[in-house]
């Protein structure tokens, strides 16, 4: 949606597919990182997007038992906007999507699932889609496939994946939110579970970490199970678990952490999880795309209005990408390892790592993190013009 956006801007028609007749999925990343509300404020519509309903965050803790530690400081940060800014995703979307309407070469179609790509020769010319109204062929010059960490088109495409595992899975569910209630985000760690919690304002975002694949387990134990669970770590009453009356209230996010050691074919070109599927920890894979998407746009504005566009260009987005994304999954995986695994195979309350407990005591290094989680590894800026705007 970015993506197309900023190339509509530039003056390049742009269709985006869509599969679903909305964007409302519970459990979608939740979390606007100072890097991609500096996007916003370059494009002229932070102020705009910021009068949305939102929640706004300037410091990370984790709750290690019943000890509370402070992790990250993001009121130090070089920005226009130090904090995280907690929306639901689909209202981010529907305003991108908004903005994007705006631009007379953008079209956007839902309930468009783009199924498999056409070809000529050697190259990628178009996608074939499933729409309410039959199949439909779109041509391009240009595919990308940012259909996320379950890519359709990247697996038509036969592109080589690098897969490096995950020892946990999530379990997404809402609650409600009192006044009352603590605000922010909120990640706790206990025997064997870790619990994360995002204010939404009227209602709690909550994510239960679990073991890989252990999800059909913790079913058949029953819902009256999870719930006891939930309220042992929750920052709320039990009662608030009670609202948990289905199994199809609580989603399953399968976490996986892959790569793809070549992002682009002629014509086709992956972004986002689609190229890089990244672990929920940190919550950055939705900032991560939209780094990808900016950059993607700074590089193939001028090529696609000449409709010249050649595998240079496209190596050129990876060659730049690649290693923000291969440094953050490093990270994670080591975070991955050396703390959610340890917690989750532990039977009593864990121990604080040696690097929590620094960033706890010293106020000055928790700015290291929040640098890291806001701002991120390469940031991008928006260089492309605003056709229409002249």
């Amino acid at each position: 949606m970015m993506l197309g956006f900023l190339l509509a801007r530039a003056g390049v028609e742009v269709a985006v597919l869509e599969k679903h007749g909305d964007f409302l999925r519970d459990f979608r990343g939740d979390t606007i990182h100072p890097s991609t509300l500096t996007i916003l404020h370059e494009l002229g519509l932070l102020e705009q997007f910021l009068a949305l309903p939102h929640q706004e965050v300037s410091e990370l803790r984790a709750q290690i038992g019943e000890t509370i530690l402070p992790l990250a400081d993001f009121s130090h940060l070089s920005a226009p906007c130090r904090f995280i800014a907690l929306m639901p995703q689909w209202d981010f979307l529907n305003f991108i999507a908004q903005q994007a309407a705006r631009r007379s070469g953008f079209r956007l179609l839902m309930r468009a699932e783009a199924t498999d790509l056409l070809r000529a020769a050697d190259r990628v010319t178009g996608v074939r889609a499933a729409t309410a109204d039959g199949p439909l062929e779109i041509h391009a010059d240009l595919v990308v496939a940012a259909d996320g960490r379950g890519s359709v088109l990247r697996r038509q495409a036969g592109l080589e994946v690098e897969t490096f595992g995950a020892p946990m899975d999530v379990l997404w569910f809402r609650v409600s939110r009192d006044a009352g209630d603590p605000a922010g985000i909120m990640g706790r760690f206990d025997a064997g579970r870790i619990f994360i919690a995002l204010d939404r304002g009227q209602y709690w975002q909550c994510g239960y970490v679990i073991p890989k694949g252990s999800a059909d387990e913790i079913r058949r134990r029953g819902l009256e199970t999870f719930r006891d669970e939930v309220s042992r770590l929750a920052p709320f009453p039990r009662e608030r678990a009670d609202e948990l009356v289905d199994w199809d209230q609580v989603k399953l996010l399968t976490v996986q952490v892959d790569r793809l050691r070549r992002w682009y074919l002629p014509g086709l070109l992956c972004i986002g999880d689609a190229a890089h599927a990244m672990s929920p920890i940190g919550g950055v894979g939705i900032n991560l795309a939209i780094q990808d998407a900016v950059a993607a746009a700074n590089a193939l504005a001028a090529p696609l209005r000449a409709r010249r566009v050649g595998l240079d260009d496209l190596r050129r987005i990876q060659q730049r990408r690649e290693f923000a994304a291969r440094a953050t999954q490093w990270v994670q995986l080591q975070l991955q390892n050396r703390v959610v695994s340890p917690v989750l195979g532990s039977t009593g309350v864990p121990e604080p790592p040696f690097l929590m407990k620094l960033l706890a005591r010293f106020a000055l290094l928790r700015r290291l993190p929040a640098h890291a989680l806001g701002i991120g590894i390469r940031p991008e800026h928006v260089t492309t013009p605003d056709v229409e705007a002249r």
